[in-house]
């Protein structure tokens, strides 16, 4: 590279143009971590008091972000949602790699199988539904999420969102003037009525950045995208962001930045009078409707749901043999998919 550690006489691994920063890696582990706890309080995300639920895919994000958090200090737990993709054995190894995090953070993993949830795996839901493969997985992944987060007794939900996830969705959300989402996007979502306080402390970090503090950290993540995010319209925008970011350094952060700074209250404030919630008739949940998009979809396909069906990993002490991984595995509810306790 060429470039020497701004912070100290060692070479520098990294060079990120936006910032004008060389960093060696021991002064970029720290540097991350600082940048992490600034956004945390900078937008009042997080209490040390409060319990924090992070939503991990097995990916290099949201690992990164379960892991700085507990260096951090913070009371971190993971939510692991289980899909049921087959091909390439994608869930099954995705799963494997949060259970790994979870083994060297000596913290709890909480396993969501939404083909017990629901009677099906994404796949079928899928194929039975007239959505895109990305937007029912999210309304999905969101509504367990929220749920499980609220039945644990979680303050807060964390997500690894990043600054490219963040743009993309942003540019998007322009080209398309989706005012009510444009209303939401934010770092972070209050609690409020049933929601849970929903918080994206990476929003200021690259995808390139979030997979070297990954790496430095001997983080184990799944390189695979999903098989169903291969048209995904968000990767294109990403593309476009990039060429854009290539030609002048720190576009998606001024871009992004400058929203949250001079558009978005404006948004939110035509929007607030116009958003009602009651709670859905079959689920209980928050909605504006009678019944709650979740529900409808789930109906629409042929799926019941019938509770959350929670498994909790309990992370190996150190030594202990591998064929140990699935004893340490126990349920929170039957494996009739009854709705689970929690402790």
């Amino acid at each position: 590279m060429g470039y020497k550690c701004k912070l100290c006489p060692s070479k520098a691994v990294i060079y990120m143009r936006q910032h004008r920063l060389a960093l060696c890696s021991g002064c970029y582990v720290q540097w991350f971590a600082k940048q992490t706890q600034r956004s945390i309080s900078e937008m009042r995300m997080l209490r040390r008091d409060e319990r924090v639920l992070v939503a991990v895919s097995g990916g290099k994000d949201s690992l990164s972000l379960w892991y700085v958090l507990s260096e951090l200090g913070y009371d971190a737990e993971g939510l692991y949602i289980d899909l049921g993709i087959s091909d390439l054995g994608y869930s099954e190894r995705s799963k494997t790699y949060a259970m790994h995090l979870a083994d060297k953070l000596m913290r709890p993993l909480h396993i969501v199988s939404v083909s017990k949830s629901v009677g099906k795996a994404i796949p079928e839901l899928v194929r039975r539904s007239d959505r895109s493969p990305c937007s029912l997985c999210g309304l999905i992944k969101r509504y367990i999420m929220n749920r499980f987060a609220i039945e644990g007794g979680f303050d807060v939900l964390a997500t690894g969102h990043n600054l490219d996830d963040e743009a993309a969705t942003l540019l998007s959300n322009v080209l398309h003037w989706q005012v009510g989402y444009l209303a939401r996007q934010s770092p972070i979502l209050m609690e409020r009525d049933g929601f849970v306080r929903r918080i994206k402390p990476f929003y200021r970090f690259t995808e390139k950045e979030t997979a070297l503090y990954a790496l430095l950290n001997g983080i184990a993540y799944i390189e695979d995208e999903c098989p169903y995010s291969v048209d995904a319209t968000t990767i294109f925008l990403k593309g476009i962001l990039n060429q854009l970011e290539e030609r002048m350094p720190g576009t998606k952060l001024q871009f992004y930045n400058n929203f949250l700074a001079h558009a978005r209250e404006l948004f939110e404030r035509e929007q607030a009078p116009k958003v009602q919630l009651r709670q859905c008739s079959i689920c209980s949940m928050p909605t504006a409707e009678c019944v709650c998009a979740f529900c409808r979809a789930i109906e629409r396909v042929g799926g019941t749901f019938v509770g959350l069906n929670v498994v909790r990993y309990e992370p190996k002490q150190c030594g202990a043999s591998s064929q140990s991984t699935k004893a340490a595995m126990t349920a929170e509810g039957d494996d009739n998919g009854e709705q689970c306790r929690l402790a």
